[in-house]
């Protein structure tokens, strides 16, 4: 059994591979799949509707696991059975809410208090790059400096969340800043990279998560800052400058206008200008 299991996942995984998932999401899956094979205790292609509905009651009661793990895990197998094994198998469970969350941001007087305590050139950049052109983490350790194209302040993210290329925006000031910085990095390293580590490999996501950790304390922001922070930041400051909601899907990546929607939420200072009715009597 446990053999015909391996193998089966295995199998799953290539497939995966080949579909163009994430190696982290590829993971992720592989995974949950072994967790659950060691839970059911059987062949995987011989699990019913109940083995599953169990599982999920297991790790939401004795593993205390969130409403977005039962949701990806139940994604998961859907996947593993539905679309890889095309098995018949019944898992329209009815999904628990995930509770909508505002996103952590900067104002602009953090991110210049953030940017002040930033003592390495790399760094500095590193945090503009991702503040200015709204990149995940994922997408800015994979930048290539082809995928810049410093005449038109624009930027090409290939490959980026589901598989899907897009247009950023690039900074004018970060422009002439980075290239001054490659001209010197160049002396010393050769890499295809925007960003590297200090013998010319890609950086990993921790690196710049330590960090900007490192900084954020500096800087005496109390505040959880993150790359995805960061991100966030520049959504939100977006719509403050009244840019069409629509062009902040394009440039984030969101394949759905519900994920960017959640911005609109997420400055309440913008709704404290607005004038009361009753005050204009």
């Amino acid at each position: 059994m446990q053999q015909n299991n391996s193998e089966l996942i295995k199998k799953f995984i290539n497939e995966l591979n080949i579909e163009g998932y994430s190696q982290k999401t590829i993971e992720t899956y592989s995974m949950y799949l072994r967790l659950f094979e060691e839970f059911i205790k059987k062949d995987l292609k011989e699990v019913i509707s109940d083995d599953i509905l169990n599982y999920l009651s297991y790790i939401k009661t004795e593993k205390k696991a969130s409403s977005a793990t039962i949701n990806l895990i139940l994604s998961i197998f859907k996947h593993f059975y539905n679309s890889f094994l095309k098995s018949d198998l019944d898992i329209n469970i009815k999904l628990p809410k995930i509770p909508k969350k505002i996103p952590i941001v900067l104002t602009s007087k953090e991110i210049s208090q953030l940017l002040d305590a930033v003592d390495n050139e790399r760094d500095r950049l590193i945090i503009e790059f991702i503040y200015s052109t709204g990149v995940r983490v994922s997408e800015c350790i994979n930048m290539k400096i082809k995928n810049i194209n410093f005449d038109e302040f624009t930027g090409n993210v290939i490959s980026g969340k589901g598989n899907k290329d897009r247009i950023i925006i690039i900074s004018k000031k970060w422009a002439e800043d980075y290239k001054r910085y490659l001209e010197k990095r160049n002396k010393r390293i050769d890499s295809e990279y925007l960003f590297t580590n200090n013998v010319g490999g890609k950086l990993s996501p921790d690196t710049i998560q330590k960090f900007l950790k490192e900084y954020a304390k500096k800087a005496n922001l109390n505040k959880n800052v993150t790359p995805h922070t960061l991100r966030h930041s520049f959504a939100t400051s977006l719509l403050e400058h009244e840019v069409n909601i629509r062009y902040i899907q394009q440039l984030l990546g969101h394949a759905n206008l519900n994920t960017t929607q959640i911005y609109t939420k997420v400055n309440t200072d913008q709704l404290k200008k607005i004038e009361n009715p009753l005050d204009k009597l």
